[in-house]
């Protein structure tokens, strides 16, 4: 007889629909996994056992059975605020800081029935794309410990594709989602900018970040969601939603349909080739031709395109990084000092902008847009590689030579940061995995589909139909040897 944590985020649900389990076994069921298996993989920052005991016999007595995501366990990334429980951002600084309420989006998940089991590990204030952190264990990719999660969802990834939680929301302002979910073989969809109301991403510097999913299958990932979108308390609660054409229609419904035959693009160029060496490693380009085969054997429109040069966007998207860093709340030199190299060095840059600089980055950004838009607008979607390069070993990234730093990210993940400046939604699909080797399993790689302004439901339904041809919700990452199977 299966585990729970060995069913789809969606056959748990449908047991927990029928009586089969209960939220309080449920959750007991996943808080054992995570004291066995979560030291080794570093994916949760703070556990809160007791308050998710409690909440699982709330929601069990007092919340209908209606709620979108009833009984499901998940985990709040440590960037979000849950009153109670310690928001460290993942850093030293905030190592105290406790939130007296909790924000939008963790407001809205517990309105859809859903069970926060605690935090999950981010980078310092979730600014760069691997999960490492001075304040706390970094989050190791469940296919082979030497190897980083990717970020900024890093811990959310590392808790998912080890079977610690059924799925985990996360934000993405320039790849957060995408990239920790292709590491660690998991599905991943950022959504458009204004899809999701309580973390829309309007009201956010240049539109970046957005609240998304990670899971290890479409359906899953369409789930949670339709859970963020859901309407609260019978109110549409659309503020800043986009309203795309039918999206009253729930997202899980294309998931699960996997319906349709579309014209894709396919494209290797990025908006960084003109600032950087983009290499696109020999895995990389087996995923991408995986899915280019199998969307071809599905007899759905295929056609190369590339971007137009444009050399605004690397300053630009430079700029309004380190603008980001700039409201970090550490002013006395005991605050700065508590912070990592790299994100003092990106406060002390945005501190140092000036109105025109940051004005004239956001027009720029504004521009591209608009062009990445018109010139990817005759396809359905477009399909990228998802990252350059193979997940990163931990400490990989140079904390000496800060621009250096920033050069490996891009050369590690160029293809994500585009789409959030455009505000389209995109999604990552775990198409492909490499041989088993002497340390590992095999590591994940994946491809990105870019959709139109709404088109989750078009990403959906071709990510389901690439599911059901490769099936790589079957494959499991290797469990820590001395964890029990809970």
């Amino acid at each position: 007889m299966s585990q729970p944590h060995e069913l789809t985020a969606l056959e748990q649900w449908q047991a927990l629909q029928q009586g089969e389990l209960s939220p309080v076994e449920l959750t007991e069921h996943y808080l054992s996994r995570i004291e066995a298996i979560n030291p080794a993989v570093g994916a949760f920052v703070t556990v809160t056992a007791d308050a998710a005991r409690a909440r699982a016999a709330h929601v069990e007595q007092r919340v209908p059975r209606s709620a979108p995501i009833w009984g499901l366990p998940f985990g709040d990334k440590d960037l979000q605020e849950r009153a109670g429980v310690p928001a460290r951002a993942g850093s030293r600084l905030m190592a105290d800081y406790v939130p007296t309420r909790s924000d939008d989006l963790v407001q809205a998940l517990d309105t859809a029935g859903g069970v926060s089991l605690g935090t999950t590990t981010t980078p310092e204030f979730g600014l760069s794309s691997y999960s490492e952190n001075l304040a706390g264990p970094a989050s190791r990719n469940p296919w082979n410990r030497t190897l980083g999660t990717g970020g900024s969802s890093g811990g959310a990834a590392a808790a998912v594709a080890s079977r610690l939680l059924p799925f985990a929301p996360g934000s993405d302002g320039g790849g957060s989602v995408r990239i920790p979910a292709a590491a660690c073989g998991l599905v991943g969809i950022k959504p458009s900018r204004g899809r999701v109301p309580a973390a829309s991403g309007v009201d956010k510097l240049a539109g970046l970040p957005v609240a998304g999913t990670l899971a290890r299958t479409v359906a899953d990932a369409a789930l949670l969601l339709d859970a963020m979108i859901a309407p609260r308390d019978g109110h549409p609660d659309h503020h800043f939603a986009l309203r795309a054409p039918g999206d009253e229609v729930p997202l899980l419904a294309a998931a699960v349909r996997g319906e349709g035959r579309f014209q894709l693009g396919v494209m290797t160029t990025t908006a960084w080739d003109d600032d950087y060496k983009i290499d696109i490693a020999p895995e990389a380009r087996a995923a991408l031709d995986v899915a280019v085969n199998a969307f071809a054997a599905m007899h759905h429109g295929l056609e190369e395109t590339a971007l137009e040069p444009d050399a605004s966007y690397a300053p630009a998207f430079r700029t309004v990084w380190q603008a980001g860093a700039a409201s970090i709340p550490a002013e006395t030199d005991e605050q700065l000092a508590l912070l990592e190299p790299l994100t003092r060095y990106l406060l002390q840059r945005g501190r140092e902008l000036s109105a025109r600089d940051l004005g004239e980055a956001l027009t720029a950004l504004s521009a591209y847009e608009r062009s990445f838009i018109r010139q990817l607008s005759r396809f359905d979607a477009v399909l990228t590689p998802t990252l350059a390069l193979t997940p990163r070993p931990l400490g990989w990234y140079d904390q000496s030579d800060l621009e250096r730093n920033f050069e490996q990210q891009v050369q590690y993940t160029p293809f994500t940061s585009m789409v959030n400046v455009a505000g389209l939604p995109a999604i990552t699909l775990p198409v492909y995995q490499t041989a088993a080797g002497q340390t590992d399993a095999g590591l994940p790689m994946g491809v990105q589909l870019i959709g139109r302004p709404g088109g989750e439901a078009t990403l959906f339904a071709l990510g389901a139909q690439l599911e059901r041809r490769i099936r790589w919700q079957d494959r499991v990452a290797p469990e820590p040897l001395h964890s029990p199977r809970a």
